[in-house]
């Protein structure tokens, strides 16, 4: 049974950059960034965004966003003490999830492809009832000056 791989991402397919340093406890055993460290990586870039962009109040907030799926494709390691250019646009938005699509990039801007592509979906509830909810205007406008449109 073939499965055909997705094509790896480049700098053009993301709509928003983030500088993300690597740091020292990143790496493993191996002398390269953990596979579980990229996930936070994901996650710095997702709320950095949604706090600067779309007034997330995730302290005090009514409305914060709790992740229900994740997926990291590795194509290339990271190592500290390497800074990441982490990619960000948004696959699909519906009432109260998003759905993100993350590259993380070399920050040498000659490294054309991501070296990890993967996705992010949060789902937006209230956050004293833990319900579904939709997501608030500023937030909404900020997600969608990220989305993709298929060509």
């Amino acid at each position: 049974m073939s499965q055909e791989r997705p094509r790896i991402g480049t700098r053009a397919d993301y709509r928003h950059f983030l500088a993300i340093p690597t740091r020292w406890m990143d790496n493993d055993v191996y002398g390269h960034v953990n596979n579980v460290v990229y996930y936070s990586y994901f996650d710095t870039l997702i709320n950095r965004y949604l706090i600067d962009h779309g007034g997330l109040d995730f302290k005090e907030g009514p409305v914060i966003g709790l992740a229900v799926e994740s997926l990291c494709r590795f194509h290339k390691s990271f190592a500290y003490p390497e800074s990441i250019d982490g990619g960000l646009r948004v696959g699909r938005l519906g009432s109260s999830s998003v759905r993100y699509e993350i590259g993380l990039f070399s920050s040498d801007a000659a490294e054309a492809t991501a070296r990890a592509e993967g996705h992010f979906v949060h789902v937006f509830v209230d956050r004293v009832t833990q319900r579904p909810t939709p997501i608030p205007g500023p937030m909404r406008a900020a997600l969608e000056a990220l989305i993709v449109r298929p060509a």
